[in-house]
């Protein structure tokens, strides 16, 4: 048992806490991971404020890289002293969706609002009992205990800080672009939402060879950002972006939207769902509340045009093959990484950079942890 302060939510819509936890060393499939960095991703508010219904206490935080300091009996993905990405989805590699590609479904991520490790296992304790850790995680904290399933080697050279990035936002919007749009070069691309995912689907259409990457977004500094890392035209809102849209393609609209607002909304939908072509497609990576309608279309629209509706979790990527790839380009200098970070909060900041994300300042903050 070791001591770890990290970010906890005790009730939705209450302030998150910094606390003192008790961590419980690693059992039979598990490591323990000393944290270097962690992101701040919108989806830990999502659980903060209630819109996600998750089981609390629960430490925040799904985003995060470090180094492995212990394992438990059975380890073979990682070993003491190797450099992890934790995924916030798990991968098996023996469920039916593992065994066919599609490890951003994994049956062990039906958990990840539970928090606990297979077994019901809760390594974070405290004054409120047991902890859980957001999506199987809890990478607000110094240190964790986590499923080797959920975690990823890199190589030692890739700079922690943008690694803790590809464990959600960064595969997310990339993947979105590449693998559930299917972006084709001499696309038309529309991005809706410029956080930590939609710049990055940015950079994921581009890389796929978009002609046009057409970005929306109310905020100047975030349509600023877009611009600089792949963007072709912006707009403050999807209505105005049509006209152009049409213009740029003599009135084929789209091929692609993707949608990366902070909270999902069904006129969101819809003014995309103008804003695609025949055979075009509407990517939804957003969330909104579990119980929220947020898609009202006309079904004959979709028949008579084939246009499409998909949803896109880590971006349809596999984890285990996908985290290296992003990184490799990002080695490589085909996938900017270093931009993305807008600045840099210590553990008992993290309030103030949620309020910072909220009011638009940040693409995407990180959280660099001390340890004595």
């Amino acid at each position: 048992m070791i001591k770890t302060n990290a970010a906890v939510v005790y009730e939705p819509g209450k302030s998150i806490e910094i606390e003192e936890l008790d961590l419980a060393g690693p059992s039979a499939g598990e490591v323990l991971i000393r944290y270097a960095f962690a992101g701040l991703c919108h989806s830990d508010l999502h659980v903060a404020d209630g819109t996600l219904p998750a089981r609390l206490p629960m430490v925040l935080g799904h985003e995060g890289a470090g180094t492995v300091e212990a394992i438990g009996p059975g380890v073979t993905r990682a070993k003491v002293g190797d450099h992890v990405v934790c995924s916030f989805i798990p991968s098996c590699g023996t469920c039916r969706y593992c065994a066919t590609g599609r490890q951003s479904i994994c049956d062990m991520g039906a958990h990840t609002r539970d928090g606990y490790l297979p077994g019901e296992r809760f390594p974070f304790s405290g004054s409120r009992g047991k902890y859980g850790g957001m999506c199987m995680l809890g990478t607000f904290s110094q240190y964790g205990v986590v499923h080797q399933n959920s975690v990823v080697k890199i190589d030692d050279d890739i700079p922690l800080d943008k690694a803790a990035l590809v464990g959600c936002g960064v595969p997310t919007g990339w993947g979105a672009a590449v693998n559930t749009a299917n972006v084709r070069p001499g696309d038309t691309v529309m991005v809706v939402g410029v956080g930590g995912i939609g710049i990055n689907a940015v950079q994921g259409a581009r890389y796929a060879g978009a002609k046009y990457i057409v970005v929306v977004d109310p905020l100047p500094n975030k349509r600023h950002s877009a611009a600089r890392l792949g963007a072709t035209h912006t707009f403050a809102s999807i209505l105005e972006a049509i006209p152009v849209i049409s213009d740029l393609t003599r009135g084929q609209l789209a091929d692609s939207a993707i949608l990366s607002p902070s909270l999902l909304t069904s006129r969101t939908v819809a003014e995309a769902f103008e804003a695609i072509g025949k055979g075009g497609i509407v990517v939804l990576t957003a969330l909104s509340a579990i119980d929220e309608q947020t898609v009202e279309l006309p079904g004959v629209m979709v028949t008579l045009y084939r246009k499409s509706i998909k949803g896109s979790l880590l971006g349809d990527c596999n984890p285990t093959v996908d985290i290296p790839k992003i990184l490799g380009l990002y080695k490589n200098g085909l996938l900017k990484l270093d931009e993305l970070i807008t600045r840099t909060y210590r553990l008992e900041e993290v309030p103030q950079g949620y309020e910072d994300l909220l009011a638009g300042k940040n693409i995407r903050g990180i959280v660099a942890f001390e340890h004595s």
